[in-house]
């Protein structure tokens, strides 16, 4: 069970809700990063009195430390104080709740000092899966997910002997706002429709990648580095309700699902006690008043990032990079209003027929690989 804590993503929504199941634990929190939220960062301070922390930017950096009071915690400021954060010697967990690429590096360090990783950037085990396994694995240390599909795995897998035993596993999806809609009706979609999903609170990133069907996407790769499966052997299905969080299908024909309210407070709290569980502020799920539980099968004529990602699952290599850091520069355009909906999922095809393909791509490929999407996708 975590003992010090380490946040990196602090004021955005997976790391306020971690600091929310904090305040019922015995954890100390040792460092928190953020973007450039700072009065928010100067209340955490002022609570949790960590340590270290840094900004995304100096200018972000020095109106933090004019904000604080004297005694004040070590302030840095980018990646040099994400890479603290992350490697701090008291710290035995870190929770990585930053958005997109930058999240790598500072995984890679924790893992390399063999710290447990409540993982919820999923950007990380995308691009880099095999690498930040591979890490983990020859320093000892865990990887726990924090995206509710991938901790409902993690906790049905807990019964299971071996991957051998693994038929697929499901991971569901809410279909996001768009769920139903046609093609037709989804050209003039806006930034505002595509920020109003039905069930989840997140930030604006992962809401988007929600609408397109990305996010989802997104997961079917983390799940296959997590759990060293196939593409073959992961499915998804859309779920509105979002009390099913995924499920396990096992080569006898059983079937275990987690389910639970829509409250990341639970997954997030798990990685912190595992394998331990304790009373979560979350509420619980009341069986008989929950609604009945539907499921369909995803669009990918309508949803053409779906499509895209699962092409991308098969081919792996520097294409997983590539379709990320394109789809980060895309959706950025998006939420400035400056693309339509399906310009996305456009761009993202043109990042991938432009930049070459590597199959085997180290730590530097692949982050080569991250810069010439965005530079695709940015046109």
């Amino acid at each position: 069970m975590t003992q010090v804590l380490s946040i990196l993503g602090s004021t955005g929504s997976i790391g306020r809700q971690t600091l929310d199941v904090v305040r019922h634990l015995p954890v100390k929190v040792a460092a928190l990063t953020a973007g450039t939220n700072v009065e928010r960062m100067a209340e955490q301070v002022a609570e949790f009195r960590p340590r270290l922390v840094s900004m995304a930017t100096k200018e972000a950096a020095e109106r933090l430390r004019a904000l604080l009071p004297a005694q004040q915690p070590e302030i840095l400021w980018g990646e040099a104080g994400l890479l603290a954060a992350a490697s701090m010697e008291e710290a035995d967990t870190v929770i990585t709740a930053v958005v997109g690429m930058v999240g790598l590096k500072p995984t890679l360090a924790a893992l390399e000092r063999g710290k447990r990783i409540g993982l919820a950037n999923k950007e990380t085990m995308v691009c880099a899966g095999e690498l930040v396994m591979r890490t983990a694995r020859e320093h000892g240390a865990e990887i726990i997910p924090v995206d509710s599909e991938h901790s409902a795995i993690f906790q049905c897998l807990m019964g299971s002997r071996g991957r051998e035993e693994v038929k697929r596993i499901i991971l569901t999806c809410s279909g996001g706002p768009f769920f139903g809609k046609s093609r037709a009706e989804l050209q003039s979609v806006t930034r505002d429709d595509a920020l109003r999903h039905p069930n989840w609170k997140m930030g604006e990133k992962i809401t988007v990648d929600c609408a397109t069907l990305m996010n989802k996407g997104l997961e079917v790769i983390e799940a296959m580095r997590l759990y060293e499966l196939p593409p073959e052997q992961v499915d998804v299905v859309i779920h509105r309700q979002s009390i099913v969080h995924s499920l396990v299908e096992y080569v006898d024909g059983a079937m275990l699902a987690q389910l639970g309210v829509p409250d990341m407070r639970i997954p997030i709290q798990l990685a912190l006690t595992y394998p331990n569980r304790v009373e979560n502020p979350a509420p619980g799920l009341d069986l008989l008043s929950c609604p009945p539980l539907t499921f369909a099968a995803p669009d990918p004529e309508v949803f053409p990032c779906f499509a895209i990602a699962r092409a991308v699952a098969k081919a792996g290599g520097s294409a997983c990079a590539v379709m990320n850091g394109a789809n980060e520069a895309a959706v950025a355009k998006f939420l400035r209003r400056e693309i339509g909906f399906y310009d996305v999922s456009d761009l993202v095809q043109k990042a991938l027929d432009t930049v070459p393909f590597i199959a085997n791509p180290s730590l530097e490929q692949i982050l080569e690989a991250d810069r010439l999407a965005r530079c695709a996708a940015s046109i």
